[in-house]
């Protein structure tokens, strides 16, 4: 199984690899300057105390024996074991602090040198108070100047030593110098190697995927809702991938449901034709007719034929679903046309609709079903003659909305039926062939609903048993009058 990579710890693998890498000439040039400094240091302050207490045994401790030999001083105001204390302290701090082992062999020397010193001083002051002659001071003041003589050409050695000591610590630097330059550039080459195979690992990491998702983007645009991508087993794009599948897979079946959804609205609205245009209607429209001819109306005869013809013409209307207000008014003046005919005695209606909105589109046949359930189960079953209003207006003055309203004065709805009626409207059925009597209005909510969505308020039934119902509804009054 492919291991899943991740592009940023890859990254910062890589960055901090190159960091460190980046600081070790760094590290290591300021350890060595620093080991370097120290040495450098050591020497000259072992070089200044080495010529320092030379010079106080050269120069300074025989002058100041000479000064108390010839009187000058007091043995008690002499300052010869303090000299010689300081020698001795100078050369105790070079022994501790010298690595170089022949310079500790000179100090060691040197050491001898000036306990020898020391002795004799004190042997020279130890005479002097037992009352030695002036002749025998001097002696042993050569003696003492002899041996200052000698320890001064062993700290001359020791400096000597020193000196080239120094120098090999500067040779060591120089090298040090080329081996750092050796090192930054294999740092330089590794860098580059390494970046090299970052970059060659983060692109073959990020550019397959983003190609094939490219190709994937290419296919859903052409219509190829089968495509998908394999997942890159990278961190950071598998679930870019996961969600691109999804999404394909989604939109496949929401168009696949789309599609079903189209067709079952046109298999509805074949049906709903179909239950405006029942045999029934037709048989009585056509024995009416005949009836008519039979009678010689033939000015009734030709209102009701031309009456028909217009209605079938706009119900069928070449295919097209959005036609305009005005024709959808003519198409239920038509049906009303011929079933004023029909009811002469029962039924009465007008139609009255703002001349601004005839222009208007709106989805056909949403009107019709509603004059025909007024007729069928308000109008018929009332005593004596019905009144029928279609009327079409703006909701207010904004004039963002239209409302459509279909009354009567016909029977109506008592309230437990009503509240059924509304019920089935609302919630529908798997099978609208059992919604009953409710069927044609149905439709037409459903059809509202999916042709206008939250735009429309659908069907709003007020209704009162033996007083008549109120079936409206509302759509957008848009600026275009050609489409909603």
């Amino acid at each position: 199984m492919k291991r899943d990579k991740s592009l940023r710890r890859t990254l910062l693998v890589t960055y901090i690899f190159l960091l460190f890498i980046t600081l070790i000439p760094s590290i290591y040039s300021v350890l060595v300057s620093q080991i370097h400094s120290r040495q450098y240091n050591q020497i000259i302050s072992n070089v200044s105390t080495a010529n320092r207490i030379n010079a106080i045994a050269k120069n300074d401790i025989p002058a100041e024996l000479w000064e108390i030999i010839c009187g000058k001083k007091e043995i008690a105001e002499g300052n010869q074991n303090k000299m010689s204390d300081e020698i001795t302290t100078g050369l105790t701090l070079m022994l501790m602090t010298s690595k170089n082992p022949q310079s500790r062999g000179k100090l060691e020397v040197a050491h001898r040198a000036n306990t020898t010193l020391k002795r004799n001083i004190d042997m020279l002051i130890t005479n002097m108070k037992n009352g030695s002659t002036v002749t025998q001071n001097e002696t042993a003041l050569d003696e003492i100047r002899t041996i200052t003589a000698l320890f001064s050409d062993i700290m001359q050695d020791f400096i000597v030593t020193e000196i080239e000591s120094a120098y090999e610590t500067n040779r060591s630097l120089r090298n040090t110098s080329i081996i750092l330059t050796a090192i930054q550039f294999l740092i330089t080459i590794l860098a580059i190697v390494t970046s090299i195979n970052s970059f060659i690992s983060v692109s073959e990491a990020v550019q397959k995927p983003i190609s094939d998702m490219e190709k994937l983007s290419t296919k859903v645009a052409n219509g190829d809702l089968t495509a998908r991508i394999d997942i890159p087993h990278v961190k950071e794009l598998d679930t870019l991938a996961e969600n691109l599948n999804s999404m394909t897979e989604q939109i496949d079946v929401l168009i696949k449901k789309n599609m079903e959804e189209q067709k079952n609205f046109q298999k509805a609205e074949m049906k709903a034709l179909q239950a405006q245009i029942t045999p029934h209607f037709l048989y009585n429209t056509f024995d009416t007719i005949i009836w008519l001819a039979e009678e010689e109306h033939t000015e009734e005869v030709i209102k009701i034929t031309k009456a028909f013809s217009d209605f079938l013409r706009i119900s069928l209307s070449r295919g097209h679903e959005w036609i305009t207000i005005s024709q959808e008014l003519d198409h239920i003046k038509n049906y009303l046309t011929i079933q004023k005919i029909r009811y002469a005695d029962i039924l009465n209606y007008k139609i009255e609709a703002d001349e601004s909105l005839l222009d208007f589109k709106i989805i056909k046949l949403v009107l019709q079903p509603l004059v025909e359930n007024a007729i069928y189960h308000g109008i018929k079953n009332k005593r004596g003659r019905g009144e029928l209003t279609v009327t079409v207006e703006y909701t207010d003055e904004t004039q963002n909305d239209i409302r459509f309203t279909v009354a009567d004065n016909g029977a109506g709805f008592t309230e437990e039926r009503l509240g059924q009626v509304r019920n089935e409207l609302r919630t529908g059925s798997q099978d609208s062939e059992k919604l009953s009597s409710v069927y044609g209005l149905y439709n037409v909510n459903k059809k509202l609903k999916l042709y206008y969505g939250e735009q429309t308020s659908g069907l709003i039934i007020e209704s009162e048993s033996g007083k008549g119902s109120r079936i409206s509804f509302t759509i957008p009054a848009t600026g275009d009058k050609e489409n909603v």
